[in-house]
């Protein structure tokens, strides 16, 4: 099978919408491949919560928060602590997205409708002083209708311009290399694969019923990350920094996110940096409806919950639910624990416990106003259904009995009921008056002064052994693989390098495959909101850059 067109798009998740819709604009016929169905179309984004990353937006305003880019340029600056050659690139990516999340980000997204939660999330804390990692304002806009309202728009024009002749979808097919005429880049070859039905997200088959070889101008690469092969995982993970990689981990995304083809264009010449640089949640939960294999949840958790380890010890500062990822996983992985424990009741769950994807928020996702002001009500339904049928859970009436609960669970007995009865009653003194001399007490008292929080996300601070805060829980929270920081390395318009920093001709790089921008752009941490964003944002700059080259 054969074909030629002015551009194609490898990959048909948000970044590569967003690419072939601009190119689009631009009078180019595009070609979009995808190895999955069009049931898939918009890939992870889908999935996800809806969280972008706006500098002072009128959202933060109406709040009282007071943002600009110079704050958040500084806790960029921060949180990434680029410290590498290799962050030439990353470094200018990062400034750039920053003035666009501050300028025209906003007003592009609202004028093709998208619109946003009124309250504004306080994602990655940081709570390591004005110099360390972390967002010193709430800066997660969650978008009314979560994922599929991110995608939403991009999708309707692709559609549009596909009804119109300039863009063609090409699903199952699945890029097993690139086609090149001396150092240029003149399209992609691969396998046709078997039509498939199955839901989205579910294991796709690779049966292979014949090949392809289409030629264009350009090729735009966004192909996603790694998360979803934990083999190419554990092969990147930064063992001199985290230690060695758990045995067990869930998996926040699909098998079809493998980084195979990020692979195969670096071994055609494109150059990998910082691949050991990857954005893995603590707090995941086995699904208890799983969609696809070792389907994993994030929690989105207040700062209430104690943090215990599996032998039942508080975990040090700073070390607290929801302020810094990245520290936290530290923590874990280079103390080896398989899993920790958070022990809360039903009071701190029924207001601080949110889960992470657009199937765990009904509510948003089908933009039900009633749904949304149900939450404050009672335990969110996804939430209890977790509690009800979900396996890292333990509710009981009793400490003595949660935590011969926990034990159980297990199959362990690493848990001595004297531990963690310390741990809760040293907590729970604190909480007695308005004064503590423990960080974690002083921080849930700090952010119930946003508005934001104390209406919506932090519980008043009462002790976790209170009467009436409803029965004990325990969850037990694993470490959840989710993104890819590093990737191919591109330069301001979305051209892949070389080695050598040379452009590779007729080839470019959008989303997670490039590092969300540059190979990079988020150093080491992520500020929160700004996957999407970073989608979004190097999606419009590949396809533009290209549609001018072409």
């Amino acid at each position: 099978m054969t074909h030629a067109t002015d551009a194609i798009v490898v990959g048909a998740g948000l970044a590569g919408l967003v690419a072939a819709a601009e190119l689009a604009d631009a009078g180019k016929r595009v070609l979009l491949l995808d190895q999955e169905g069009e049931q898939n179309l918009g890939g992870q984004a889908f999935w996800s919560f809806g969280g972008l990353f706006l500098i002072d937006s009128p959202e933060q305003r109406r709040l009282g928060i007071r943002d600009s880019l110079d704050l958040a340029t500084r806790d960029w600056a921060n949180t990434a602590g680029f410290d590498r050659p290799e962050d030439h690139w990353p470094r200018q990516w990062a400034e750039h997205y920053l003035n666009f999340a501050a300028g025209e980000k906003r007003a592009w997204l609202h004028g093709m409708g998208m619109r946003w939660f009124p309250v504004v999330g306080w994602a990655e804390r940081g709570g390591q002083g004005a110099e360390g990692p972390g967002n010193s304002v709430p800066r997660f806009h969650v978008t009314w209708g979560t994922g599929p309202g991110v995608v939403e728009p991009f999708e309707r024009r692709v559609r549009a311009h596909a009804s119109a002749g300039r863009i063609t979808f090409a699903f199952r097919h699945r890029v097993t290399g690139l086609t090149t005429h001396g150092d240029r880049v003149t399209g992609v070859h691969g396998q046709l694969l078997e039509a498939s039905d199955v839901a989205r997200g579910e294991r796709s088959s690779r049966v292979t019923v014949g090949d392809f070889e289409y030629t264009a101008g350009a090729v735009i690469v966004t192909s996603g990350g790694i998360g979803g092969n934990h083999d190419l995982v554990r092969r990147y993970w930064p063992t001199e920094r985290l230690g060695p990689a758990p045995d067990f981990m869930v998996a926040g995304v699909p098998a079809h996110v493998d980084g195979t083809l990020r692979e195969t264009v670096h071994a055609a010449g494109a150059n990998l940096i910082h691949p050991d640089r990857m954005w893995h949640y603590t707090e995941g939960l086995r699904n208890w409806n799983p969609i696809w294999h070792n389907h994993g949840i994030r929690v989105l958790p207040g700062p209430s919950s104690l943090w215990l380890t599996p032998d039942g010890e508080r975990l040090p500062y700073p070390n607290y639910p929801g302020f810094d990822t990245l520290t936290s996983l530290t923590h874990i992985t280079t103390h080896r624990y398989p899993y920790t424990w958070f022990l809360l009741n039903e009071k701190i769950i029924r207001r601080e416990f949110a889960l992470s994807g657009s199937e765990q928020n009904p509510d948003l996702t089908n933009r039900d106003v009633r749904g949304v002001l149900s939450r404050v009500r009672g335990v969110q339904d996804p939430v209890r259904a977790f509690m009800d049928h979900g396996e890292d859970f333990v509710v009981r009436a009793t400490l003595p009995e949660l935590v011969q609960g926990m034990n159980d669970l297990t199959g362990e007995t690493r848990l001595q009921l004297d531990t963690v009865r310390r741990a809760v009653q040293d907590r729970d003194l604190q909480i007695r008056n308005p004064y503590s001399k423990d960080p974690q007490v002083t921080a849930i008292r700090g952010a119930r002064a946003y508005p934001g929080d104390r209406f919506t996300r932090v519980a008043a601070p009462a002790p976790i052994l209170g009467p009436a805060s409803g029965p004990l829980i325990a969850v037990r929270m694993n470490v959840l693989t989710r993104k890819s920081l590093g990737g191919l390395e591109t330069d301001l318009q979305a051209r892949v390098l070389t080695p050598a920093g040379t452009p590779i001709p007729g080839l470019y790089a959008a989303g997670e495959v490039a590092g969300f921008g540059g190979g990079g752009m988020h150093g080491y941490r992520s500020l929160e909101g700004t996957f999407l964003g970073g989608c979004l944002y190097s999606g419009r700059v590949a396809g533009r850059a290209a549609a001018t080259e072409l």
